[in-house]
């Protein structure tokens, strides 16, 4: 069985089609999950790219071996999926961004790595006094299509397809969008009218964390008119509708090339974006939201279920254990991803199982927190669009604090050990708008979701080697034989 894995950037699964989004212009990916299964409530390990990736390929929880930053990637002394593959004989094809492996890992987990194309988005219309100045909000993309960075790499893709491999393949398409800027080429740039999305998540919800008001007031959003917002949105679902018509060539070539009925599928993303809700934009790296940590997850693979849907929680980085398990590969270190392969065979997921999500930073690593005037050089540099993010990590670091986040089929819980517990009752309330958190009333509630999590970071906290160490003087059993 060949693999793709089609990854989009910062896409959350409410804005694609077949998760009832009733604007999203996404045929694609609605017919890929006719033809396969679709995971209702697919959540991520964490809420910025590099980590989740490094959860993705692993089965481990960020906290595991401390992948919580942009700037710690999977080492050649950790296990990855992509070794693991080529290992078996895979051939590993990578066309797109990187946030995942360090230089050294590559040499024997990918054959073939590439970034391609010289274009992503347009440019900033606003001036640096204009409120909407850090909003993201840019003008479209106009350079030539073939250029564009996503396109250009899925094109990389459809000519591998083409090349009509004869040797088992993993093909990886890490693709940009719609990550933001938010900014794609026409027509998808105005495809969404504005006027026509849905209500937006109201922003200043009382008892929330405080990074909500204080992205809000550095990045100047809680002076712009809600009509930005939902322009916001729109770009967003635009480059959404961008991303799909981009998976419709790659999925025309694998039928083209007669190698679809031996290859798997996979679409989903690393984190999602709060493109506008909760008066919002992008995501922080201790949020939690349903619109941060909930993604598509949708598979076709040969002879597996066709339209179904798995309502119950299911981690992003069980796609890792789940490849495995269809590729007959045995796993050689410590993880906690669980296979999803019976229900791409139609079966239902567990209805008992809860999920979860880390985040932040805490004072003991400086390192880790972005604005560093050595590395980063937004942080220098107050016209970058990411100025406000490094400033405000620099200057109220317990707004970036570590949290945990875990959520069932009806509840979810925020842990942060310096800022504002949440509590959601996802039942009465599945947008999140009225934090429960120290409530009277949901007190048990609370206190059997902490208990849980206290149950979770004990039985993960850390791995044990598959290798054995001699625990014998080597030297001194060898003179005595």
């Amino acid at each position: 069985m060949n693999f793709i894995f089609f990854m989009p950037d910062e896409l959350r699964a409410e804005s694609v089609g077949c998760y009832g989004h009733p604007l999203a212009p996404t045929p694609n990916m609605d017919a890929l999950a006719a033809a396969g299964t679709r995971f209702d409530q697919c959540h991520v390990q964490h809420s910025v790219c590099t980590p989740s990736r490094c959860s993705l390929l692993t089965g481990w929880y960020p906290h595991v071996r401390g992948h919580r930053t942009l700037w710690h990637m999977l080492r050649p002394d950790e296990p990855n999926l992509f070794r693991y593959l080529k290992s078996a004989g895979y051939a590993v094809h990578w066309y797109g961004k990187n946030d995942t492996l360090s230089p050294e890992s590559f040499a024997d987990s990918v054959d073939v790595a590439e970034r391609r194309g010289s274009g992503m988005f347009g440019s900033n219309p606003y001036s640096l006094d204009d409120p909407a100045y850090y909003s993201f909000l840019y003008e479209p993309y106009t350079g030539p299509l073939e250029e564009h960075s996503d396109y250009a790499n899925v094109q990389a893709g459809i000519d591998f397809l083409q090349s009509k491999p004869e040797q088992p393949f993993c093909l990886y398409l890490p693709i940009t969008s719609p990550h933001c800027p938010y900014s794609a080429p026409q027509p998808w740039h105005d495809l969404i009218n504005p006027d026509d999305l849905p209500p937006l998540r109201p922003a200043n919800l009382p008892n929330r964390p405080d990074f909500h008001r204080l992205i809000r007031e550095t990045r100047r959003l809680d002076q712009l008119d809600e009509a930005v917002l939902r322009k916001i949105q729109a770009v967003y679902l635009g480059m959404t509708g961008y991303v799909d018509w981009l998976l419709g060539r790659l999925l025309e070539a694998l039928d083209a090339s007669g190698l679809a009925e031996e290859t798997a599928v996979f679409v989903f993303s690393d984190h999602g974006d709060w493109a506008g809700d909760y008066g919002l934009v992008e995501k922080w790296p201790s949020a939690a939201e349903d619109v941060i940590t909930r993604v598509p997850l949708i598979a076709r693979i040969p002879g597996g279920a066709t339209g179904h849907a798995v309502a119950e929680p299911v981690e992003l980085f069980d796609v890792m254990a789940t490849t495995l398990d269809l590729a007959g590969i045995t796993a050689q270190h410590t993880h906690f991803a669980r296979s999803l392969a019976p229900q791409l065979g139609g079966a239902a997921g567990d209805a008992e199982r809860a999920v979860f999500c880390e985040g932040g930073y805490a004072p003991h690593e400086p390192n880790c927190f972005e604005g560093q005037p050595h590395r980063d050089q937004f942080a220098r540099n107050p016209e970058h669009i990411y100025y406000p993010k490094g400033q405000l990590q620099q200057t109220h670091p317990n707004s970036v604090c570590r949290d945990v986040m875990m959520r069932t089929a009806t509840h979810k819980l925020v842990h942060r050990p310096t800022g504002v517990g949440e509590l959601y009752d996802l039942a009465a309330d599945p947008l999140e708008l009225r934090n429960l958190h120290g409530a009277v009333e949901y007190a048990e509630i609370q206190a059997a979701l902490e208990r849980r999590l206290l149950d979770w970071t004990i039985q993960t906290a850390d791995v044990t080697p598959f290798g054995e160490d001699p625990r014998g003087h080597r030297k001194q059993e060898n003179s005595e034989r």
